[in-house]
Protein backbone atom coordinates (compact mmCIF):
# COMPACT_ATOMS: atom_id res chain seq x y z
CA UNK A 1 0.00 0.00 0.00
CA UNK A 2 1.15 3.65 -0.68
CA UNK A 3 0.57 6.93 1.27
CA UNK A 4 -0.40 9.81 -0.29
CA UNK A 5 -1.90 13.51 0.05
CA UNK A 6 -3.57 16.13 -1.71
CA UNK A 7 -2.87 19.88 -1.97
CA UNK A 8 -6.04 21.74 -1.88
CA UNK A 9 -7.38 24.58 -3.99
CA UNK A 10 -7.39 26.74 -0.73
CA UNK A 11 -5.00 29.02 1.44
CA UNK A 12 -1.57 29.36 -0.26
CA UNK A 13 -0.99 26.06 -2.64
CA UNK A 14 3.13 27.19 -2.90
CA UNK A 15 3.37 26.80 0.66
CA UNK A 16 1.55 23.62 0.80
CA UNK A 17 3.61 22.73 -2.36
CA UNK A 18 6.69 23.40 0.21
CA UNK A 19 5.90 21.30 2.70
CA UNK A 20 5.81 17.95 0.35
CA UNK A 21 9.80 17.80 0.07
CA UNK A 22 9.58 16.70 4.09
CA UNK A 23 6.73 14.52 3.39
CA UNK A 24 8.63 13.24 0.65
CA UNK A 25 11.72 12.47 2.80
CA UNK A 26 9.10 10.79 5.73
CA UNK A 27 8.46 8.16 2.74
CA UNK A 28 5.08 9.77 0.89
CA UNK A 29 4.50 8.18 -2.31
CA UNK A 30 2.15 10.24 -4.12
CA UNK A 31 1.07 14.03 -3.80
CA UNK A 32 -2.43 15.05 -5.86
CA UNK A 33 -2.77 18.57 -6.80
CA UNK A 34 -6.84 19.54 -6.88
CA UNK A 35 -7.83 22.40 -9.23
CA UNK A 36 -11.51 23.08 -9.13
CA UNK A 37 -11.86 26.39 -9.76
CA UNK A 38 -8.63 27.53 -8.14
CA UNK A 39 -5.25 27.81 -9.24
CA UNK A 40 -4.52 25.38 -11.89
CA UNK A 41 -3.16 22.05 -11.23
CA UNK A 42 -0.28 21.92 -13.84
CA UNK A 43 1.83 25.06 -12.43
CA UNK A 44 1.67 23.48 -9.56
CA UNK A 45 3.01 20.03 -10.69
CA UNK A 46 5.68 21.65 -12.44
CA UNK A 47 6.77 23.57 -9.02
CA UNK A 48 7.04 20.12 -7.41
CA UNK A 49 8.01 18.52 -10.00
CA UNK A 50 11.39 20.55 -9.37
CA UNK A 51 11.36 20.76 -5.83
CA UNK A 52 11.30 16.92 -5.57
CA UNK A 53 12.74 13.69 -6.50
CA UNK A 54 10.76 10.58 -5.85
CA UNK A 55 7.64 11.31 -5.23
CA UNK A 56 4.94 10.72 -8.07
CA UNK A 57 2.70 13.70 -8.98
CA UNK A 58 -1.18 13.47 -9.77
CA UNK A 59 -3.98 15.53 -10.94
CA UNK A 60 -6.84 15.18 -8.73
CA UNK A 61 -8.55 16.35 -11.10
CA UNK A 62 -8.58 18.03 -14.74
CA UNK A 63 -11.83 17.90 -15.28
CA UNK A 64 -12.50 16.80 -18.98
CA UNK A 65 -14.04 19.75 -20.29
CA UNK A 66 -12.19 22.55 -20.25
CA UNK A 67 -8.88 21.26 -21.93
CA UNK A 68 -9.24 19.54 -25.36
CA UNK A 69 -8.07 15.57 -25.61
CA UNK A 70 -4.80 17.11 -27.11
CA UNK A 71 -4.62 20.00 -25.24
CA UNK A 72 -4.63 17.46 -22.12
CA UNK A 73 -1.68 14.96 -23.46
CA UNK A 74 0.30 17.31 -23.89
CA UNK A 75 0.18 18.32 -20.07
CA UNK A 76 0.76 15.11 -19.30
CA UNK A 77 2.95 14.43 -21.07
CA UNK A 78 5.24 17.64 -20.36
CA UNK A 79 4.62 16.81 -17.14
CA UNK A 80 5.96 13.32 -17.05
CA UNK A 81 9.31 14.68 -18.90
CA UNK A 82 9.43 17.51 -16.29
CA UNK A 83 9.58 15.12 -13.48
CA UNK A 84 11.42 11.83 -15.25
CA UNK A 85 8.27 10.21 -15.56
CA UNK A 86 6.76 10.50 -12.11
CA UNK A 87 2.97 11.82 -13.72
CA UNK A 88 0.21 10.79 -12.43
CA UNK A 89 -3.02 11.96 -15.34
CA UNK A 90 -6.22 12.82 -12.92
CA UNK A 91 -8.90 12.99 -14.64
CA UNK A 92 -13.10 13.61 -14.02
CA UNK A 93 -16.01 15.16 -15.33
CA UNK A 94 -16.43 17.95 -12.30
CA UNK A 95 -19.76 19.14 -11.98
CA UNK A 96 -22.16 21.04 -14.03
CA UNK A 97 -21.76 23.86 -11.16
CA UNK A 98 -18.42 24.47 -12.28
CA UNK A 99 -18.15 23.54 -15.89
CA UNK A 100 -21.47 25.71 -16.99
CA UNK A 101 -21.03 28.29 -13.88
CA UNK A 102 -16.86 28.94 -14.25
CA UNK A 103 -16.01 27.39 -17.74
CA UNK A 104 -19.48 28.27 -19.68
CA UNK A 105 -19.76 25.04 -21.37
CA UNK A 106 -22.79 22.42 -21.20
CA UNK A 107 -22.04 19.61 -19.20
CA UNK A 108 -22.82 16.74 -21.11
CA UNK A 109 -22.53 13.02 -21.88
CA UNK A 110 -19.80 13.21 -18.93
CA UNK A 111 -19.41 9.55 -19.08
CA UNK A 112 -18.87 9.00 -22.91
CA UNK A 113 -16.58 12.34 -22.78
CA UNK A 114 -14.69 10.80 -20.24
CA UNK A 115 -13.68 7.56 -22.03
CA UNK A 116 -12.88 9.50 -25.40
CA UNK A 117 -11.08 11.50 -23.62
CA UNK A 118 -8.50 8.82 -22.24
CA UNK A 119 -8.47 6.67 -25.62
CA UNK A 120 -7.45 10.23 -27.45
CA UNK A 121 -4.70 10.84 -24.77
CA UNK A 122 -3.53 7.35 -24.42
CA UNK A 123 -3.08 7.54 -28.16
CA UNK A 124 -1.34 10.96 -28.58
CA UNK A 125 1.36 9.46 -25.65
CA UNK A 126 1.81 6.98 -27.77
CA UNK A 127 2.98 9.04 -30.47
CA UNK A 128 -0.12 7.68 -32.85
CA UNK A 129 -1.29 9.92 -35.58
CA UNK A 130 -4.76 10.85 -33.98
CA UNK A 131 -7.42 9.89 -36.06
CA UNK A 132 -10.99 9.61 -34.12
CA UNK A 133 -14.47 8.96 -34.97
CA UNK A 134 -16.24 9.43 -31.57
CA UNK A 135 -19.65 10.55 -30.30
CA UNK A 136 -17.87 13.51 -28.82
CA UNK A 137 -14.45 14.24 -30.85
CA UNK A 138 -13.68 13.94 -34.52
CA UNK A 139 -9.88 14.29 -34.85
CA UNK A 140 -9.27 15.87 -37.74
CA UNK A 141 -12.04 18.18 -37.39
CA UNK A 142 -14.44 16.94 -40.68
CA UNK A 143 -14.08 18.97 -43.62
CA UNK A 144 -17.48 20.72 -43.60
CA UNK A 145 -16.55 22.32 -40.13
CA UNK A 146 -14.04 24.80 -39.67
CA UNK A 147 -12.01 25.55 -42.37
CA UNK A 148 -11.60 22.18 -43.87
CA UNK A 149 -7.62 22.01 -43.43
CA UNK A 150 -7.08 19.79 -40.37
CA UNK A 151 -4.96 16.85 -40.40
CA UNK A 152 -3.74 13.95 -38.65
CA UNK A 153 -1.24 14.89 -36.34
CA UNK A 154 0.76 13.47 -34.09
CA UNK A 155 2.40 14.13 -30.84
CA UNK A 156 5.61 16.58 -31.79
CA UNK A 157 8.05 15.75 -28.79
CA UNK A 158 8.67 11.86 -27.73
CA UNK A 159 7.01 11.46 -24.58
CA UNK A 160 9.50 10.29 -21.42
CA UNK A 161 6.84 7.27 -21.12
CA UNK A 162 4.64 5.41 -23.73
CA UNK A 163 2.11 5.08 -21.07
CA UNK A 164 1.03 7.42 -18.21
CA UNK A 165 -1.32 6.23 -15.72
CA UNK A 166 -5.02 7.55 -16.13
CA UNK A 167 -6.95 7.97 -12.56
CA UNK A 168 -10.69 8.43 -12.90
CA UNK A 169 -12.27 10.66 -10.22
CA UNK A 170 -16.06 8.68 -10.09
CA UNK A 171 -19.00 7.77 -7.62
CA UNK A 172 -21.75 6.84 -9.90
CA UNK A 173 -22.55 3.56 -10.76
CA UNK A 174 -22.32 3.60 -14.27
CA UNK A 175 -19.41 5.84 -14.40
CA UNK A 176 -17.21 3.67 -11.41
CA UNK A 177 -18.49 0.36 -13.67
CA UNK A 178 -16.16 2.06 -16.88
CA UNK A 179 -13.60 3.31 -14.60
CA UNK A 180 -12.94 -0.10 -13.13
CA UNK A 181 -13.14 -1.30 -16.70
CA UNK A 182 -10.43 1.26 -18.65
CA UNK A 183 -9.02 3.31 -15.95
CA UNK A 184 -5.49 2.17 -14.37
CA UNK A 185 -6.73 3.86 -11.11
CA UNK A 186 -9.74 5.15 -8.92
CA UNK A 187 -10.38 7.96 -7.08
CA UNK A 188 -13.39 8.19 -4.93
CA UNK A 189 -13.77 10.85 -2.54
CA UNK A 190 -15.46 10.47 0.88
CA UNK A 191 -14.70 6.89 0.78
CA UNK A 192 -16.09 4.68 3.96
CA UNK A 193 -14.83 1.04 3.47
CA UNK A 194 -17.05 -0.21 5.78
CA UNK A 195 -20.01 1.19 3.24
CA UNK A 196 -18.14 0.88 -0.13
CA UNK A 197 -19.00 -2.91 -1.31
CA UNK A 198 -22.61 -2.48 -0.80
CA UNK A 199 -22.44 1.15 -2.96
CA UNK A 200 -19.49 -0.11 -5.82
CA UNK A 201 -18.95 -3.49 -5.10
CA UNK A 202 -21.74 -4.56 -8.22
CA UNK A 203 -20.05 -1.82 -10.26
CA UNK A 204 -16.54 -2.61 -9.98
CA UNK A 205 -17.11 -6.39 -10.28
CA UNK A 206 -19.24 -5.46 -13.60
CA UNK A 207 -16.31 -2.98 -15.01
CA UNK A 208 -13.62 -5.77 -13.74
CA UNK A 209 -15.03 -8.02 -15.67
CA UNK A 210 -14.22 -5.94 -19.29
CA UNK A 211 -11.01 -5.10 -17.89
CA UNK A 212 -8.41 -6.09 -20.72
CA UNK A 213 -5.81 -7.99 -19.57
CA UNK A 214 -2.68 -5.89 -19.94
CA UNK A 215 -3.87 -2.54 -17.42
CA UNK A 216 -3.61 -4.64 -14.65
CA UNK A 217 -5.06 -4.45 -11.31
CA UNK A 218 -7.22 -1.56 -10.75
CA UNK A 219 -5.81 0.71 -8.13
CA UNK A 220 -7.49 2.24 -6.33
CA UNK A 221 -6.74 5.93 -4.01
CA UNK A 222 -8.83 6.81 -0.52
CA UNK A 223 -8.41 7.91 2.50
CA UNK A 224 -9.07 11.13 5.01
CA UNK A 225 -7.76 13.27 7.82
CA UNK A 226 -4.67 11.27 9.75
CA UNK A 227 -4.36 12.22 13.66
CA UNK A 228 -2.90 9.63 16.24
CA UNK A 229 -3.05 9.87 19.62
CA UNK A 230 -5.05 8.98 22.86
CA UNK A 231 -7.03 11.94 23.18
CA UNK A 232 -7.56 13.31 19.27
CA UNK A 233 -11.31 12.35 18.90
CA UNK A 234 -12.35 15.82 18.62
CA UNK A 235 -9.78 16.61 15.69
CA UNK A 236 -12.86 14.86 13.85
CA UNK A 237 -14.74 18.29 13.79
CA UNK A 238 -12.15 20.19 12.06
CA UNK A 239 -13.60 17.71 8.80
CA UNK A 240 -17.35 18.57 9.91
CA UNK A 241 -17.06 21.97 7.07
CA UNK A 242 -15.17 20.01 4.40
CA UNK A 243 -18.41 17.14 4.93
CA UNK A 244 -20.73 19.45 4.99
CA UNK A 245 -19.44 21.64 2.22
CA UNK A 246 -19.54 18.27 -0.25
CA UNK A 247 -22.66 16.94 1.07
CA UNK A 248 -24.16 20.33 1.20
CA UNK A 249 -22.58 22.64 -1.02
CA UNK A 250 -21.14 20.89 -3.65
CA UNK A 251 -24.21 20.88 -6.33
CA UNK A 252 -27.49 21.64 -6.75
CA UNK A 253 -30.35 19.92 -5.11
CA UNK A 254 -30.95 17.09 -7.08
CA UNK A 255 -27.78 17.46 -8.73
CA UNK A 256 -25.26 16.67 -5.94
CA UNK A 257 -23.09 13.35 -6.59
CA UNK A 258 -21.73 13.50 -2.60
CA UNK A 259 -24.84 13.91 -1.26
CA UNK A 260 -26.46 10.93 -3.32
CA UNK A 261 -23.54 9.19 -1.94
CA UNK A 262 -24.63 9.88 1.49
CA UNK A 263 -27.74 8.77 1.48
CA UNK A 264 -26.21 5.72 -0.50
CA UNK A 265 -24.44 5.12 2.96
CA UNK A 266 -27.63 5.41 4.61
CA UNK A 267 -27.88 8.86 5.82
CA UNK A 268 -30.69 10.08 4.11
CA UNK A 269 -32.36 12.20 6.43
CA UNK A 270 -29.15 13.56 7.51
CA UNK A 271 -28.16 13.84 4.01
CA UNK A 272 -31.29 16.17 3.26
CA UNK A 273 -30.92 18.23 6.14
CA UNK A 274 -27.62 19.38 5.66
CA UNK A 275 -28.13 20.88 2.34
CA UNK A 276 -31.18 21.96 2.94
CA UNK A 277 -29.26 24.20 5.93
CA UNK A 278 -26.02 24.53 3.78
CA UNK A 279 -27.86 26.19 0.49
CA UNK A 280 -29.66 28.12 2.92
CA UNK A 281 -26.73 30.03 4.57
CA UNK A 282 -26.33 28.12 7.37
CA UNK A 283 -23.20 26.59 7.09
CA UNK A 284 -22.59 26.38 10.80
CA UNK A 285 -25.50 24.42 11.55
CA UNK A 286 -25.37 21.94 8.62
CA UNK A 287 -21.64 21.15 10.07
CA UNK A 288 -23.28 19.88 13.21
CA UNK A 289 -25.44 17.44 11.86
CA UNK A 290 -22.03 15.78 9.69
CA UNK A 291 -22.85 12.24 11.11
CA UNK A 292 -19.66 11.25 13.64
CA UNK A 293 -19.55 7.70 13.00
CA UNK A 294 -19.34 8.65 8.84
CA UNK A 295 -16.28 11.17 9.75
CA UNK A 296 -14.92 8.15 11.67
CA UNK A 297 -15.25 5.84 8.73
CA UNK A 298 -13.74 8.50 5.81
CA UNK A 299 -11.10 9.33 8.62
CA UNK A 300 -7.78 7.84 10.35
CA UNK A 301 -7.95 9.75 13.50
CA UNK A 302 -7.72 8.13 17.25
CA UNK A 303 -4.96 6.15 18.61
CA UNK A 304 -2.48 4.39 17.39
CA UNK A 305 -4.22 0.88 17.27
CA UNK A 306 -7.23 2.46 16.29
CA UNK A 307 -5.61 3.85 13.46
CA UNK A 308 -3.99 1.14 12.33
CA UNK A 309 -7.20 -0.80 12.57
CA UNK A 310 -8.62 2.03 10.04
CA UNK A 311 -5.84 1.39 7.77
CA UNK A 312 -6.74 -2.66 7.73
CA UNK A 313 -10.44 -1.30 6.50
CA UNK A 314 -8.97 0.40 3.99
CA UNK A 315 -6.80 -1.92 2.92
CA UNK A 316 -9.57 -4.89 3.08
CA UNK A 317 -11.80 -2.67 1.28
CA UNK A 318 -9.25 -2.59 -1.94
CA UNK A 319 -7.48 0.60 -1.47
CA UNK A 320 -3.85 0.79 -2.76
CA UNK A 321 -2.97 4.18 -2.30
CA UNK A 322 -3.73 5.10 1.27
CA UNK A 323 -4.57 9.19 1.17
CA UNK A 324 -3.81 11.22 4.19
CA UNK A 325 -4.24 14.52 5.34
CA UNK A 326 -1.90 15.00 8.39
CA UNK A 327 -2.97 16.94 11.37
CA UNK A 328 -0.45 16.39 14.43
CA UNK A 329 -2.89 16.56 17.40
CA UNK A 330 0.09 18.79 19.40
CA UNK A 331 1.15 21.36 16.51
CA UNK A 332 3.79 18.88 15.77
CA UNK A 333 5.61 17.90 12.16
CA UNK A 334 3.14 16.39 9.66
CA UNK A 335 5.98 14.31 8.07
CA UNK A 336 6.31 12.18 11.73
CA UNK A 337 3.15 11.01 11.00
CA UNK A 338 3.40 10.34 7.42
CA UNK A 339 6.40 8.54 8.42
CA UNK A 340 4.75 6.44 11.28
CA UNK A 341 1.99 5.50 8.72
CA UNK A 342 4.40 4.66 6.14
CA UNK A 343 5.87 2.49 8.43
CA UNK A 344 2.40 0.35 9.22
CA UNK A 345 2.00 0.04 5.83
CA UNK A 346 4.73 -1.24 4.10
Amino acid sequence: MKVSTQLMYAGNPREAADQVVALESAGLDTVWVAEAYGFDSPTLMGYLAAKTETVEIGSAILNVYSRTPGALAQTAAGLDNVSGGRAILGLGASGPQVIEGWHGLPYERPLGRTREVVEIVRAAIRRETLRYDGLVFTLPLPADQGLGLGKPLKMLTKPERPSIPVYIAALGQKNVAATAEYADGWLPFLFAPERSGDVWGDALAAGAAKRPDDLGPLEICAGGMLSIGDDVKGMLDFARPMFALYIGGMGAKGKNFYNDLACQYGYEEEAAKIQELYLGGNKRDAEALVPVDLLEMCNLVGPATYVRERIAAFREAGVTNLQVMPVPADGGDPAGLVSRVKEWVS
